[in-house]
């Protein structure tokens, strides 16, 4: 069939579900299965006879949109926390996975922005980082102690102060996904080309490996989370700048909704990172080096299980519970 004839074929169809999903129309979950089913099947025709087509990924969006739309209509029997974390965030963020490997990738270029920068202009970690901390941790690293300046303040002062800097920052990130995605990538390039500075400012002073030990125990966190929390304000804009099929109004409104659950799932990697960072960084220099590689790379796996590999398991074993054909979701 040729692929004219099939979208005139099935668009009455798809219409309909884009009222669904948009919350226009309303469908009981009966029926809602029986669309979801038709349309899978239309995806799958699409994937095998139109496989690089704009139709093939209108379909894609729509199934993801109307398989989540299936499920929240089912009564959440298991707490409501434990669900929304354990269910519809992966499920969000396996919609919007392309978003997360943008923010990384804008990540890694600012990052290696800071890092260029400082190879050839030896001031610039100074006006990155600010001459007062420079000098500070010049003279750390002169004492032996790089990561020093954690240690400084009580235990809950630090970890109540560095959580609200934190979260701030992550708003930032969020909110400003709201002028099209510019304003988050601008808070990100400001936070990563800091990083790769900051980095690089230890790599020129021998000090790498041992700042390494204590700024990576609340760091992978922390960073991590930063650029998911970059992920959801691109999400925001994209879905200011790209209503694709909807209203403007109504893209706006469902990709609010949705980013706003990826951002709310970095607040508890926000919270832990912060507490990490009041209590236990300050002794990064003194614990047992084979603790500092657990709490880094337990951490790394944890978050990045988390977003990475939890949300792809989740779709294949709620495919699995529907009991239908589905083919995998591009």
């Amino acid at each position: 069939m040729r692929e004219v004839a099939f979208i005139k074929q099935n668009k009455a169809k798809w219409l309909e579900i884009e009222e669904v999903v948009s919350g226009k129309m309303k469908k009981n979950p009966d029926d809602l299965s029986s669309l979801y089913i038709n349309l899978i099947n239309d995806l799958s025709f699409a994937q095998t006879y139109y496989p690089k087509s704009k139709t093939t990924v209108y379909l894609n969006f729509l199934s993801s949109q109307i398989f989540q739309k299936i499920y929240k209509t089912k009564r959440i029997e298991e707490n409501r926390i434990r669900h929304f974390f354990t269910t519809e965030v992966p499920l969000t963020v396996y919609e919007y996975r392309r978003y997360l490997y943008y923010a990384f990738a804008f990540f890694i270029l600012f990052v290696g922005i800071g890092v260029i920068s400082s190879i050839y202009d030896k001031d610039f970690a100074t006006l990155i980082l600010g001459e007062g901390y420079v000098n500070q941790t010049l003279e750390n690293i002169k004492k032996g102690d790089a990561t020093a300046i954690y240690g400084s303040g009580s235990n809950w002062g630090s970890s109540l102060m560095i959580i609200v800097n934190n979260l701030v920052v992550g708003a930032k990130l969020y909110i400003f996904g709201i002028l099209g995605g510019l304003g988050t990538l601008y808070a990100l390039m400001q936070n990563s080309i800091m990083l790769g500075a900051f980095q690089f400012f230890f790599k020129t002073h021998n000090a790498l490996l041992e700042s390494a030990k204590g700024i990576w125990l609340h760091g992978v966190f922390e960073i991590f989370g930063m650029v998911v929390e970059a992920m959801a304000g691109l999400v925001l804009g994209a879905s200011i700048l790209f209503p694709k099929t909807l209203s403007r109004l109504e893209s706006f409104k469902l990709g609010f909704r949705n980013s706003f659950k990826i951002y709310l799932s970095t607040v508890p990697f926000t919270i832990f990172a912060g507490l990490i960072e009041g209590f236990v960084t300050r002794y990064a220099q003194t614990m047992p080096l084979v603790l500092n590689i657990i709490i880094i790379f337990g951490t790394l796996s944890v978050i990045a299980f988390y977003y990475f590999i939890y949300p792809h398991i989740v779709i294949k074993k709620l495919n699995q519970n529907a009991i239908i054909p589905t083919p995998k979701i591009l």
